[in-house]
């Protein structure tokens, strides 16, 4: 890392449908729900549930949600 560089924040680096996933698990959705409103297999979300927390390196879905208050990404208009 170069001097005064950023390092990119992990969430960043997410794919749009990891992202959705992200905020509506941290928002306290349920797998079944998020399923349902993305068009989704419960399956599929716990696999990207299972993804996020490898990507950010967390452990809970409340380490998620912490995750997104600490990085301001619950706050409307972010």
């Amino acid at each position: 890392l170069i001097a005064g560089e950023r390092q990119a924040e992990p969430h960043s680096e997410l794919s749009a449908q990891e992202y959705r996933v992200l905020i509506q698990l941290a928002e306290g959705r349920r797998i079944a729900d998020i399923a349902a409103a993305m068009h989704l297999s419960p399956k599929t979300i716990s696999t990207y549930r299972s993804r996020l927390l490898d990507k950010l390196a967390l452990a809970s879905n409340a380490e998620l949600a912490r995750y997104c208050q600490l990085h301001h990404l619950l706050d409307p208009g972010s």
